[in-house]
């Protein structure tokens, strides 16, 4: 899946709109408060690491690195 489709399933699946993370991340960690920005990042993926991180937390979800099980 693509990391655009993926944070936006996840934003959906959070009740959000995009206006609303965006107010959020805004309010939070004074990410710019255009929608635009964020589907611009989104549809180039070009979102960075700690961006995601932020986004996942106003979104109420953990980052989990787990290790796979061997086969």
């Amino acid at each position: 899946m693509k990391v655009r489709n993926e944070i936006k399933a996840r934003i959906v699946c959070a009740g959000y709109t995009m206006q609303e993370v965006v107010d959020r991340l805004s309010d939070e960690y004074g990410w710019s408060d255009s929608v635009s920005n964020l589907s611009a990042k989104l549809q180039r993926e070009s979102i960075r690491y700690k961006e995601v991180m932020e986004l996942a937390d106003v979104l109420g979800y953990d980052l989990v690195w787990q290790k796979r099980r061997e086969k």
